[in-house]
């Protein structure tokens, strides 16, 4: 039994590593211009990976919130995306000054040290930082003045709650995040909520039905969708080697979705 062992464990540790250089490979034989951002949010500085679309308009800005990790290669390519659907994609670091010696996602030595570091942020400081963020973006040059946010897991959860704290957006996507406790927080939400699920993720679609429910009784609108089969990440999941057929088809039908919806912001 020990062999089978071994080779499961090899395989499950060879798929992120597959996807890092996915990643990577996409990232550096992209024809967009990417660059990176130092943006002041207070006392704090916030790194954020900026990617504009090939486009002789200007374009909408989306704020990509990360996942539990931190800005990871594999979020950096989902900028790289958005701005080939035509959006200028901002992707925080929202880790910078958390890791050692002050550093950022790459400085920690391990994703677990980087879920270790986003537990501890305080939510007033991670509005704040989206807050600049989003501000860095709308002054863009290239920006056309509208606003949406975005985000993953973590992030997902952020982006909800960034769409109770922020009254100038046009959209907010939320993918596998929680939605928020308070239900006093709804009443603040000014901008559509959508949201991308997966069935086997119990954890997180708990918490859909009350929201429907607040939303609803408020006139609000919040559209879920949840894909059968798909766990948790699955669109992260859904690019490895191995994937997993739910999450594969999950990923591509919520990245039609969203870009169909990106196109009414």
């Amino acid at each position: 039994m020990r062999p089978a062992f071994v080779l499961a464990a090899s395989v499950l540790a060879a798929a992120p590593v597959i996807a890092q250089e996915d990643a990577l490979k996409r990232l550096e034989s992209s024809p967009r211009h990417q660059e990176w951002a130092q943006v002041k949010s207070g006392e704090r500085t916030v790194h954020a990976f900026v990617v504009f679309p090939e486009s002789k308009e200007k374009a909408p800005v989306v704020v990509v919130i990360h996942e539990n990790r931190g800005l990871t290669d594999w979020v950096r390519t989902v900028a790289d995306r958005l701005a080939e659907a035509g959006a200028i994609a901002i992707a925080p670091d929202l880790l910078s000054g958390a890791g050692p010696d002050g550093g950022r996602t790459k400085d920690f030595a391990s994703q677990d040290a980087a879920r270790e570091a986003i537990g501890k942020l305080v939510p007033d400081q991670v509005t704040a930082d989206l807050n600049a963020v989003a501000e860095y973006g709308l002054k863009l040059p290239a920006a056309n003045g509208k606003l949406a946010v975005s985000g993953f897991c973590w992030g997902g959860a952020q982006t909800f709650r960034f769409a109770t704290n922020r009254a100038d957006l046009k959209g907010a996507f939320v993918f596998y995040g929680t939605s928020p406790a308070d239900k006093d927080a709804y009443a603040r939400i000014k901008a559509p909520v959508f949201g991308f699920y997966g069935g086997n993720d119990e954890r997180v679609n708990a918490t859909i039905a009350p929201a429907v429910d607040a939303m609803k009784a408020l006139g609000k609108r919040y559209e879920p969708v949840t894909y059968d089969g798909a766990g948790h990440g699955f669109m992260r999941a859904g690019e490895e080697a191995g994937a997993t057929e739910a999450n594969r088809k999950a990923r591509d039908e919520a990245w039609t979705r969203w870009k169909e919806l990106l196109k009414g912001i």
